[in-house]
This record gives C-alpha cells, sequence and structure tokens, in this order.
C-alpha cells in the first residue's frame, strides 16, 4: 500500500482538524494549510503526492490554486481533489475542466474521503511503477544501442581493414590539410584526382579514404597497377574487349576495369606508364563519361570515379612527350600531394607509436612507449621509404624482440642503413667498380646485399620503379616480386 503525503487547505479550522485527523489515521502523512497563498508556498517546499482543497477560500480560492499549481514542472507527479458545497456544483464541474482529479461535496462523507484518496494511491502506484519501467526500457535501450554502436563500430573497423584502409594516423599540419582536400573531393564522384607524392607516403590509402569515406560501402573499388601491365594488354584490361576482338581472347568477351568499377572508383596507381596512344581514350572517358570496349561498336556509360596516383615527376614526363598535357591538366583538377615523411617530422613518433601499439597487441609483444634515445634515431633517419618504411621498421622490432619500450638496439635495421652510408661517404668511390672489388674475409650476405642494391638504386631514382628496373636491367615484373618480399 502507497501511502500519501497530502497538502489539506481549507480556511475552515474544525472542518481541517477533522480531515486531518482521518487521514493521519489512514496512514498518510498532512500538512494543513488555511489558505490557498500559504498552501502554495508549502507546496513548493515540500513533495506532496496528493492536494485537498476547498474551492471557497479567501485571498485565493481552490481553483486560483489548482490553476497555480497546473504551471508546476513536476504536475504529472501529484493529484489535486476539491471539494465545494451542494449548492455549488458547476464550480466544481469548473474545476474539473481546469485540471482537478475528483471533487467532494460538503460536509465530507468519510466513506467517500477514503475512496477517492484509495484511488489516488492507486493512481500514484500506477505512476510510480509507469516511470520505473520507462527509466528501465531506457536504459535497456541505451544499453542496447551502446552495444550496437559498439558493434557497428567493430564492424566497420574490420571491413575498412579488410578492403586495405585501417587506421589512418594524420597528426601533422600538412596531413591535415590533406585530409581537409580529400574530404572536399569526396561528394562529387565526377571530378577527377591525382595524387602525387614519394613511394610509400600513402597515395592509395587516401584513395581509399576518398572512396570508402564518400557514402556508400558497397561499391566497387578497383585498383589498378599501371606499371605492372605489357602495354599491348593495357588497353583490353581497362576498357575490356567484346567476343572475336582478337585471337585468344575469351570466347564471350570479357570486361575491362572500367566496367567492374562502374558506380565506385577505379584506383590507377603509376598511371604515367599508360602508353600514349592510349592516355587521349582515358582523357576521353573522363570528359564524355563514355567508352568503347576492344572491339565493340556499343558505348558504354562510364559512371566511375577516377583516382589517379604516381611518385614520377609528371612535369619531366610532359617535356619528354611521354604524357599528354591536356590529360595531366584534366587530372589536376583534384590534385592532392603528399609530402614525404622527412617534411613532416611531426608524424613520425605518432605514427611509430601507433604502429608500436598496432603490432605489440597483434604480436603478443610488451612494447608500450619508446624510449628518448630510439625516439631521437627515428626522428633524425631520413625515411627514404617514408611512412611504409617506418611501419616496417617498427614490424621488424616487434618481430625480432620483446619488450616494454622500444630501444636503439630494438632498431638496427636503421643503424644498418647508416653504416653503408658512412661506408660510401668515406670510401670517396663515386661509382662501383663490379668487375675490380675485394670480398670481406669474413663472408658476403648476398641475398641481403641484393636488397640493400635494390633499395639504394629505389632511392636514387625516388621510388620511380621503371628507372629502377630499367637501371638494374631487369624486368619491372623482378622488381616487383623483389619489393613484395622486401615488404616495400
Amino acid at each position: 500500500m502507497l501511502y500519501l503525503h497530502i497538502l489539506l487547505v481549507d480556511d475552515d479550522q474544525d472542518s481541517r482538524t477533522n480531515v486531518g485527523e482521518f487521514l493521519r489515521e489512514l496512514g498518510h502523512e498532512v500538512t494543513e494549510c488555511g489558505d490557498g497563498e500559504s498552501a502554495l508556498k508549502t507546496f513548493q517546499a515540500g513533495n506532496m503526492q496528493m492536494i485537498l482543497s476547498d474551492i471557497k477560500m479567501p485571498r485565493m480560492s481552490g481553483i486560483e490554486l489548482l490553476r497555480e499549481l497546473a504551471r508546476h514542472p513536476a504536475r504529472q507527479d501529484f493529484d489535486v481533489v476539491l471539494f465545494t458545497g451542494y449548492g455549488d456544483v458547476e464550480t466544481a464541474v469548473e474545476a474539473l475542466r481546469a485540471g482537478a482529479y475528483d471533487y467532494l461535496l460538503k460536509p465530507i462523507n468519510v466513506e467517500e474521503l477514503a475512496a477517492v484518496t484509495g484511488r489516488v494511491e492507486e493512481r500514484q502506484a500506477l505512476r510510480r511503477e509507469n516511470k520505473i519501467l520507462n527509466d528501465k526500457f531506457d536504459t535497456v535501450v541505451n544499453e542496447a544501442t551502446r552495444e550496437t554502436r559498439q558493434e557497428l563500430t567493430r564492424l566497420q573497423k574490420a571491413y575498412f581493414e579488410s578492403v586495405g584502409l585501417g587506421i589512418m594516423g594524420i597528426f601533422s599540419g600538412p596531413m591535415k590539410k590533406v585530409i581537409q582536400l580529400a574530404q572536399k573531393l569526396q561528394d562529387d564522384r565526377s571530378v577527377p584526382v591525382l595524387i602525387e607524392g614519394e613511394t610509400g607516403t600513402g597515395k592509395e590509402l587516401i584513395a581509399r579514404y576518398i572512396h570508402y569515406n564518400s557514402g556508400d560501402l558497397t561499391a566497387p573499388f578497383v585498383d589498378l597497377n599501371c606499371a605492372a601491365i605489357v602495354p599491348s594488354l593495357f588497353e583490353s584490361e581497362l576498357f575490356g574487349y567484346e567476343a572475336g576482338a582478337f585471337t585468344g581472347g575469351q570466347a564471350g568477351g570479357q570486361k575491362g576495369k572500367l566496367d567492374l568499377a562502374k558506380g565506385g572508383t577505379i584506383f590507377l596507381d603509376e598511371f604515367v606508364e599508360i602508353p600514349v596512344n592510349l592516355q587521349a581514350k582515358l582523357l576521353r572517358v573522363i570528359q564524355e563519361k563514355e567508352f568503347y570496349r576492344v572491339g565493340g561498336l556499343k558505348k558504354i556509360a562510364a559512371d566511375v570515379r577516377i583516382i589517379c596516383a604516381t611518385n614520377v615527376d609528371i612535369q619531366k614526363k610532359m617535356k619528354e612527350g611521354s604524357f599528354r598535357q591536356d590529360l595531366y591538366y584534366r587530372l589536376s583538377v583534384g590534385h592532392i600531394y603528399l609530402p614525404p615523411l622527412r617534411q613532416r617530422v611531426d608524424d613520425i613518433l605518432p605514427l611509430a607509436g601507433m604502429f608500436l601499439t598496432e603490432y605489440a597487441g597483434e604480436k603478443k609483444k610488451g612494447f608500450r612507449t619508446i624510449s628518448r634515445e630510439a625516439a631521437q634515431m627515428l626522428l633524425s633517419y631520413h625515411w627514404p621509404g617514408n611512412v611504409r618504411e617506418l611501419k616496417n621498421v617498427v614490424e621488424w622490432a616487434v618481430i625480432m624482440w620483446d619488450d616494454d619500450e622500444l630501444k636503439p638496439a630494438h632498431l638496427g635495421i636503421l643503424q644498418k642503413d647508416r653504416l653503408y652510408r658512412a661506408v660510401d661517404e668515406n670510401s670517396g668511390a663515386g661509382t662501383l667498380d663490379y668487375e675490380n672489388f675485394s670480398l670481406p674475409p669474413g663472408g658476403l650476405p648476398l641475398e641481403e646485399f641484393y636488397n640493400n642494391i635494390i633499395l639504394k638504386t629505389m632511392e636514387m631514382f625516388k621510388g620511380n620503379k621503371t628507372e629502377t628496373a630499367r637501371y638494374l636491367g631487369i624486368s619491372r615484373r623482378s622488381l616487383y616480386c623483389r619489393l613484395d618480399r622486401l615488404g616495400k
């Protein structure tokens, strides 16, 4: 049973005393007031579930008191019952219309008073249960919403990692500007995007960021490494071909990368390697939004966003005549330049810390922080391979050692690089004499030596794989295989 805190308001003291005693006998807490004004003050200072008031009182009537109480923020938490004489039923009806729960006739019948009080008790009990249920419902809903949000976040993170986006570390001012520009280019898929930057700066990561943050996560992202395709096959690879277009093709023809990327994005990495005779066709795709398959007569709509990337000096390529100026100017409408890591030193330690946490968690190692000496070592290194090289160095350290702090001893791969540089600088040799040389007495790690030659050549040509392969006299495919083993 719910006992009420009742505010009893009546200017007739005898009547008020008798009613109050009866209510107290029923177990209720009763506060008495002789007029409406004092009742209003008392109500504001206390917590009342029921107001039992006479209608006719000096200075403030019961109706006026009811209207004042109706403005109270907790109006839904209490009930008002008014009582009046037999000859004033119309006033009682007015009170009901003003919001009173019920009314009693004077002289008050204690049985009717007990009955109406009981109904108020039930009403208050239901109201209290309803509030508890609502609060519990809100708690359950909020908890379920929180769990759902966490699950969606987890799934989104897993999805981004599966599509190659993963965690992006944006710390320095230059990279924040890059992201701001990328965000502006997300919404309009008709604007081609050109991303320039040295190898390892994260050009493909930015391309995926533009694609996967533009809204539809199910839209295809198709990447094509233009330097890894034989020029004679490039046209059919990009545009596809119809049945019977050439000998050796599939009987039913084949869709090209532009077809596969429909509704999404095609990412053309090392796009400066596109044969000159096909650059005009790519320009037509960008301008007219349509293309022909090899051997086809029907125009196909090119509903695709085009993002290109290169680490080559395009201006030099244009001067040499191996790249069309009109294609460059069309692509550079949405131009993003990724500065090398050595020009954004503020990124080095935060990125290293991020990679350290990631790999330590994956490989169940204890690394948590970077020592001051190791940090200085990371900051003083020139990072020719940029962010990719930094990531590989940290991963290598986590694989080889287990500690709570990354120390200089764990960064031996950087010390080796400095040693090779010191030997080159002190030898005074400008070129390598590969016919007349002396072998070290303790043995020669041929594989490591071969890898370092490739890395040094890549550095010499600022990450240009085509020039590196040409300089070393090997095929681009062989170079790519070697770089894949190195994680480059």
